[in-house]
């Protein structure tokens, strides 16, 4: 049987042959096709603002090692890193445990006491979730009239007082959300904008019963490839204004923003979904972030979906705040609760450097890509496609990625192309940074690893996609077919 125990001395073996291999042949590993130089110079960008590295996934020698030993921003390719640990560290079979306790018994369908919902950073929590959670509490214990307080307790995540627009100056976008222990939705609100006769109605999905719409759009003829189509979209105390003028040919719009504060958002659900059931509450719903309450009565744990499942939301669709999380558990699953920043850090490292990779000036910050600190080579990218290739966690890791020309990021890509589905890929973009890398099967039907990060003041402004696309035509077509 091939123990975790095997498979981390295998990949230890291999990337201590891959170094040697790399201290032989550094001149000839250095040296770039002339097919691929030439694609290279077709493009917008110098070759020094680019790493690459390809490799067979049965060789222990690159096709191309072009710049692989500088680091780079690689931003959202390095979820594979924070994927594959979680996978080898936890398992695909993990999950993450909601409890829900209480003060004092419950009595007749009364609970004479405070209810307390203390989470552990489920990154899979949304609505649906979130309501039968609340649905199996009412049939597992007959509670329906709560007459103390309900308190969200998300003391499981110890972290420093954030900005979300510190990154980019967009708070309100869902992509910049922090991490919070109990986050339902990953605090995001999906926001309809429906023309009907004259008018325009806008819907939230969920709907916060205390989270105020103030709908001042107006019915224009605008193009509907302009930004938002020309909807403004302003936040105040727990209530958000849209305005604008929209071009209503163009049809229903949705608009995915943040409009209330994590904790907020998760006790107005709480109100929402108890009051669907049919439960009463007396009292008020009330946030905690500290050592964990004291309580006498467990009445339910909730499960999440499997890790093995949430990475294909993570990997395909690139959600930073669900990454952040996954990193977050790492780190208190190895250095014990509450979760840090630091521990997350220091176990990433950790459980890659256990695996058989290199981790020498690596550098990973939250395990999203959402950073302009995280730093990593393309040869340890690789060694990390190397490692989860190696793995017993492989179905996993691959099933996760972007399938090009069917789903996720890449699904616009290679469409009615030979090539459609025949790459596992993770994309990364910032400003200033593009980057691709995954498991490409090429025309011979030979597995071959690829990365590429560029880092370069015009990288985001379709130069590096372009480059990406050029790069991934060469590997799929260079291959050694025996027919």
């Amino acid at each position: 049987m091939f123990t975790m125990l095997s498979f981390r001395l295998h990949s230890t073996l291999r990337v201590m042959a891959a170094m040697l291999v790399l201290i032989i042949s550094t001149h000839t590993q250095a040296q770039l096709p002339d097919s691929l130089r030439e694609i290279i110079q077709s493009q917008s960008l110098p070759q020094d603002s680019m790493g690459i590295w390809v490799q067979s996934t049965d060789s222990e020698t690159p096709m191309v090692s072009h710049n692989a030993d500088r680091l780079f921003n690689p931003a959202s390719t390095i979820k594979v890193a924070t994927t594959l640990a979680a996978l080898i560290e936890l398992g695909p079979n993990y999950t993450w445990p909601t409890s829900i306790r209480s003060t004092a018994p419950v009595e007749n369908g009364i609970l004479r006491g405070d209810l307390i919902i203390r989470g552990t950073g489920d990154p899979g929590m949304v609505s649906e979730e979130h309501w039968r959670m609340l649905r199996d509490l009412q049939r597992m214990t007959g509670l329906k009239r709560i007459e103390g307080d309900v308190i969200l307790d998300a003391g499981y995540f110890m972290l420093p007082p954030e900005d979300p627009g510190a990154f980019d100056g967009q708070p309100y976008r869902a992509y910049n959300q922090l991490a919070y222990a109990l986050h339902v939705n990953s605090n995001a609100i999906r926001f309809h904008i429906i023309p009907e006769g004259n008018t325009l109605r806008i819907e939230a999905e969920p709907p916060l019963p205390g989270l105020k719409i103030n709908n001042r759009l107006t019915r224009g003829s605008g193009s509907c490839d302009a930004w938002q189509r020309g909807i403004r979209y302003e936040v105040g105390n727990n209530e958000v204004t849209f305005s604008g003028s929209y071009p209503a040919n163009c049809g229903n719009y949705e608009l995915l923003r943040t409009a209330v504060a994590p904790d907020v958002n998760a006790a107005e659900l709480f109100k929402l979904h108890w009051a669907q059931w049919g439960g009463e509450l007396t009292g008020s719903v009330l946030s905690h972030q500290g050592q964990p309450l004291n309580h006498s009565h467990t009445l339910m744990v909730h499960r999440s979906r499997p890790l093995g499942d949430l990475i294909k939301v993570v990997n395909k669709w690139s959600h930073n705040v669900m990454t952040r999380h996954m990193a977050l558990t790492l780190g208190a699953e190895k250095m014990g609760a509450p979760a840090t920043i630091e521990k997350t850090r220091v176990s990433l490292i950790d459980v890659l450097s256990d695996a058989g990779v290199n981790t020498e000036g690596m550098f990973i910050d939250n395990g999203s890509g959402l950073s302009r600190v995280a730093r990593i080579t393309p040869n340890q990218l690789g060694q990390i496609l190397q490692v989860g290739w190696d793995s017993p966690r492989r179905p996993e890791l691959v099933a996760s990625l972007s399938i090009a020309g069917i789903d996720g990021t890449t699904r616009r890509q290679y469409r009615n192309s030979p090539a459609a589905g025949r790459m596992h890929l993770k994309t990364g973009l910032l400003n200033q940074v593009s980057a691709i890398t995954g498991y490409v099967r090429n025309r011979c039907n030979e597995d071959v690893m690829v990365v590429l990060l560029i880092n370069h003041p015009e990288a985001h402004l379709g130069h590096g996609t372009r480059m990406q696309q050029a790069l991934m035509d060469w590997v799929y077509n260079t291959g050694s077919c025996s027919y």
